[in-house]
């Protein structure tokens, strides 16, 4: 239910600086994950980075987890 009431929150297609506070991470760990070809897939519009909401909240969904030792994206 969190997530759907924070979906709100997102756009349809997003910047860094609005997924980075929407997942509550640092801009920088976000072109990081970019940079090592990891984490939220994102396009490129205009030579511009943006986040696309339903790409945003399937990775949450994917990466979610039961207990703190539980691999990534182990949750059942």
């Amino acid at each position: 239910m969190a997530v759907a009431v924070l979906d709100t929150e997102l756009l349809e297609v997003n910047t860094p600086a609005q997924t980075a506070k929407f997942i509550q991470t640092s801009e920088g760990s976000l072109a990081q994950d970019r940079y090592r070809k990891r984490g939220i897939p994102f396009v490129k519009i205009g030579g511009r980075v943006r986040y696309l909401r339903q790409d945003i909240l399937a990775y949450l969904d994917a990466n979610r987890m039961q207990r703190t030792d539980d691999p990534r994206g182990g949750a059942a």
